[in-house]
């Protein structure tokens, strides 16, 4: 099945007489004009003055493999307008296999919600998919969309074509020697590992798969903060794909005939490309009898040395053959997509300050870093993980502590605001970027302790108490910071000598600890919600006096408390009774001499 769907283009192969006859085709049938960007050059890449030095795959998802050249019918399908929701009616070129245009669509709506600013044109999908399978060869593909049997370009081993080595052992291509592009997007394998995508949720990113290898061309060509609704941006887009300027105004076609209206046809059922340009080798195909399949066109005739090439006539059904072209080394890139695998070049603060918060509080500062690509250059669109290590209980808002930020056209990503728990002490915020060779950053962060710049007993109760008992009346204080409640701020109170609180005092009142024990220090109070504190009971030992408690919180507030220990009262001893006659009792008896 060597001319299966296989037979595509060398890059740059399509002459300027070809691109005309497109461009003329869809004005006669009064299509929309696909016009080119200002600074698009068209035909000879030499004569537009562009470098024509082969660079390999230049960076392109196909690697400049080879295309089909087929251009749409001169008449454009029966409904104009919107091309959604048409009747499966209309020219076969308009049909498009369901399972193909479904994977189009889904594509075109993930898109709409992660880049919305892209406005990627699931016709633009189906443009591209036309030259680079046929629609994945008429929608031969099973129920999940993946192509059956698979689809493959020819080797890339630069004998007419770029020479790519291996890059994936064989593992999309089934070629450890050199690489091949694969699937009904054609991506070359090295394109792949940094784009591919999961669209269809079966946990792979399968290249032969439609609706991943469609999601990740939408990715692709939306790459560089690209606008694919602006003229320029499509063409950058699409020569990012194959840098030929023939294959954008092959591609261009084919999205200008889609946008005048499609329609769906089953699986199966789509037309095949017709138009191939030089026989490649051939590759696995379906065993006889299991689809349609495409016989080759006959060569056409190549004008001689310094004539002008004469395309053939249009065949029945909108073929046109192309003349065999001399091979030609692709245009140079434009707008080159960026993933970060390839052209990631490093990550540096953005500015970010000093990371200090009280806890419970927000901290002031974002965490802020700026991408670069390999030339220094800001690089937009680069995913910057940013990653909070520690115990203090520090969060990103929304509460987690691994956010996922894109860098803007600047190529800064800021993180969400950094909420302090209410543990105090240090922490670390980690970014990372890039893939293959990740870039960090690490920003150590402090969580101080809640704080109160004055302390204050809540009454003036004079606080007595008699030796060896607990005094009648609680300590009660309240902790302000700028005039405010101050709450959960740590108090420690201590019996001291001085008001100053120089030197501690081991005599006099005392707290109990969990034991029973007397302790003369206390630490971890802290204050409720109103700012207050009660402190526990306070006893007085046997020696009567006045004493000192001085109380400190975190940011400096403090205050002594004056505490008096009373002997108990002195009382007057009781006279002991006088002792009483004992009264008689019976006949008294005579007392002897």
């Amino acid at each position: 099945m060597a001319a299966h769907m296989r037979r595509r283009l060398r890059r740059g192969a399509t002459t300027t007489a070809v691109a005309a006859a497109a461009v003329a085709a869809l004005a006669a049938s009064q299509a929309p004009a696909a016009t080119l960007s200002e600074g698009s050059a068209g035909g000879d890449p030499q004569a537009a003055g562009e470098d024509t030095a082969s660079a390999g795959n230049d960076g392109a998802a196909t690697g400049n493999s080879p295309y089909y050249t087929d251009l749409p019918p001169l008449v454009t399908p029966d409904r104009p307008g919107s091309s959604s929701n048409l009747p499966a009616a209309g020219r076969a070129e308009a049909g498009i296999p369901a399972t193909i245009l479904a994977a189009y669509k889904q594509a075109e709506r993930t898109v709409a919600t992660t880049d919305p600013t892209c406005r990627l044109p699931w016709q633009l999908l189906a443009a591209i998919g036309k030259v680079e399978s046929g629609q994945a060869r008429g929608g031969r593909v099973d129920a999940d969309g993946t192509a059956s049997p698979r689809i493959l370009g020819p080797a890339l081993n630069g004998q007419g074509f770029a020479l790519i080595k291996d890059t994936d052992g064989g593992a999309y291509d089934g070629d450890a020697v050199h690489d091949r592009a694969v699937g009904p997007m054609q991506f070359i394998p090295s394109t792949w590992a940094s784009w591919g995508q999961d669209a269809n949720g079966d946990g792979r990113k399968d290249p032969n798969n439609i609706y991943d290898a469609a999601l990740a061309a939408g990715r692709y060509l939306c790459a560089n903060d690209r606008d694919l609704a602006v003229s320029a941006d499509l063409d950058k887009a699409v020569l990012s794909y194959n840098r030929s300027t023939e294959y954008l105004n092959t591609v261009r076609s084919w999205f200008s005939y889609y946008q005048r209206g499609t329609h769906e046809v089953p699986d199966g059922a789509g037309t095949l490309p017709t138009t191939p340009s030089t026989p490649l080798p051939t590759l696995p195909g379906p065993r006889p009898g299991s689809g349609p399949s495409v016989t080759p066109s006959p060569k056409p005739s190549v004008s001689k040395p310094g004539g002008k090439p004469s395309p053939s006539p249009s065949k029945p059904g909108g073929g046109s053959t192309s003349p065999t072209p001399t091979p030609k080394p692709p245009t140079p890139p434009t707008g080159e997509p960026t993933p970060p695998a390839e052209t990631f070049g490093s990550l540096e603060n953005a500015g970010t300050g000093p990371l200090r918060a009280t806890a419970g509080a927000s901290f002031d500062e974002r965490v802020s870093v700026r991408a670069r690509n390999a030339l220094g250059a800001p690089l937009a669109k680069a995913p910057v993980t940013f990653t909070v290590t520690g115990d203090t209980g520090t969060l990103f808002a929304g509460g987690k502590k691994t956010v996922v930020v894109r860098t803007g056209a600047d190529g800064t990503a800021t993180a969400p605001e950094l909420r302090a728990g209410e543990k105090a002490g240090e922490f670390t915020v980690t970014a990372t970027a890039g893939i293959g060779r990740p870039r960090t950053l690490t920003y150590a962060a402090t969580v101080t302790a809640r704080q109160a710049d004055a302390v204050a007993r809540t009454d003036d109760k004079e606080l007595v108490a008699v030796s060896g008992e607990k005094f009648t009346d609680a300590v009660t204080v309240r902790a302000t910071y700028k005039d405010a409640a101050a709450p959960g701020v740590a108090v420690t109170a201590t019996m001291v000598k001085d008001r100053l609180g120089v030197i501690d005092n081991d005599k006099g009142p005392y707290f109990e600890d969990e034991a029973g024990k007397p302790v003369r220090t206390l630490t971890g109070l802290t204050t409720d919600a109103d700012g207050k504190l009660r402190l526990p009971d306070i006893h007085a030992d046997g020696e009567a006096g006045t004493y000192l408690l001085r109380l400190t919180t975190e940011g400096g507030g403090s205050v002594v408390v004056e505490l008096t220990v009373k002997a108990p009262a002195e009382t007057a001893p009781e006279e002991p009774a006088s002792p009483k006659a004992p009264k008689a009792t019976g006949t008294p008896q005579a007392v002897k001499p």
